[in-house]
């Protein structure tokens, strides 16, 4: 039997803005209405299903695999526009990157307070 991850849903204090800015950034489709979620459609067929809860939550954290093409876009577009961005997840390298694996990582917040991470390499190597 084949499992594939399909979707999760993410929460949004203003979950249009949430889902443009973080489909903008990483250059994916711009978002789609469904329901009452915001959708924002990834490379492998998995979706980020953006809603308002109504309630507070705490941010989460969400890391994605990207191209060295993707990533170099990426963090032009977050320096370009001052976003706050860490070398580590604790954000004690302020406006730097990482190289860890032989590739390179960033994390930065999005609108509603979660912690977003992009990476060119997956963890270990592999």
């Amino acid at each position: 039997m084949t499992v594939h991850f399909n979707h999760t849903i993410v929460a949004a204090k203003d979950k249009v803005h949430s889902a443009r800015f973080l489909a903008e950034l990483l250059g994916l489709p711009e978002p789609q209405p469904a329901g009452h979620f915001q959708v924002v459609k990834l490379g492998n067929g998995v979706s980020l299903d953006y809603a308002e809860p109504g309630v507070d939550f705490p941010g989460q954290h969400y890391a994605f695999l990207v191209s060295e093409d993707v990533f170099d876009s990426l963090i032009a577009k977050i320096r370009e526009r001052g976003i706050q961005h860490w070398a580590d997840p604790r954000g004690q390298h302020p406006g730097e990157i990482n190289t860890h694996d032989g590739g390179r990582g960033v994390y930065f917040q999005d609108p509603s307070g979660h912690y977003m991470e992009a990476i060119t390499v997956p963890y270990g190597g592999w």
